[in-house]
């Protein structure tokens, strides 16, 4: 397990923050360096979910195990809020969707569906499905993806993010993508499913994402009593990083409704 902690032992507040596909915990050290936040009582956990990076690959690389792992993780720190990005978004709305977590949870540009998702890694997964081509064209992609980010990375973390990504085992993230589709095809669209489940939540999308967000679920979010919807200006796909101070008093409005830990 990678896990990057920061912030004061006896903290008031404990979030796990959870990075997006074939990313890791140092996708976040940044955003916590943020002055606002290293002044509030809030110790953060970032944690990598196994087979991304050089961490050692679940065995059963499926959605339903990524969110096992982060909500046993979640109950062993403690922690009384959860932030998600990208397809780390969806496993924490699947968290609370599953009830195995129940605090507040900030969600950076999540997929509630199959149109929303980038078109080039739902392509990647058709094509990954394909006996023998499919293995090769994801060992190609790990070993590209990281050039494919460029201008989503501050310049002079480039290279060390995108070497972090590099570093992902190509037959995890295969598997964890088709179960990440097959998840997301089986629910149609997951905004009544995070209604449903009560949870206060965040929902952040950014101007220059190509994550999108269908008119119709744009609505229901805007009507959901639990959900603010939030619009980020001037940011790509990596939030975190293009605007971390914005990210960063999204943060802290979500811990003001979070229990107080202890």
């Amino acid at each position: 397990m990678e896990l990057h902690a920061s912030g004061p032992d006896g903290a008031d507040h404990t979030v796990l923050l959870i990075p997006g596909g074939m990313c890791t915990a140092a996708f976040f050290d940044d955003l916590v360096k943020e002055p606002q936040l290293a002044r509030a009582s809030i110790r953060f956990v970032a944690a990598t979910l196994p087979g991304f990076g050089k961490t050692q690959p679940l065995e059963e690389p499926t959605m339903e195990r990524a969110v096992r792992f982060f909500s046993e993780l979640a109950s062993d720190i403690g922690c009384d809020a959860v932030v998600g990005h990208s397809v780390g978004a969806n496993i924490a709305l699947e968290m609370v969707a599953t009830a195995k977590f129940s605090g507040p949870v900030a969600l950076l540009e999540p997929s509630f569906s199959r149109e929303d998702e980038y078109k080039e890694l739902a392509m990647l997964d058709r094509i990954g499905r394909v006996p023998g081509l499919g293995r090769l064209v994801w060992v190609a992609a790990v070993k590209t993806i990281g050039r494919a980010m460029k201008g989503e990375f501050p310049p002079e973390r480039h290279d060390h993010l995108a070497g972090e990504m590099n570093k992902s085992d190509p037959r995890f993230c295969r598997r964890m993508v088709r179960s990440y589709f097959e998840s997301l095809d089986r629910h149609g669209s997951l905004v009544r499913r995070l209604c449903e489940s009560g949870a206060r939540a965040l929902v952040v999308f950014c101007d220059r994402s190509e994550v999108g967000l269908k008119d119709e679920e744009r609505r229901d979010l805007e009507v959901c009593p639990t959900v603010e919807l939030i619009d980020v200006a001037n940011s790509g796909h990596m939030v975190m990083m293009n605007q971390p101070g914005r990210t960063a008093e999204i943060i802290l409005e979500l811990v003001a409704g979070a229990r107080t830990t202890g």
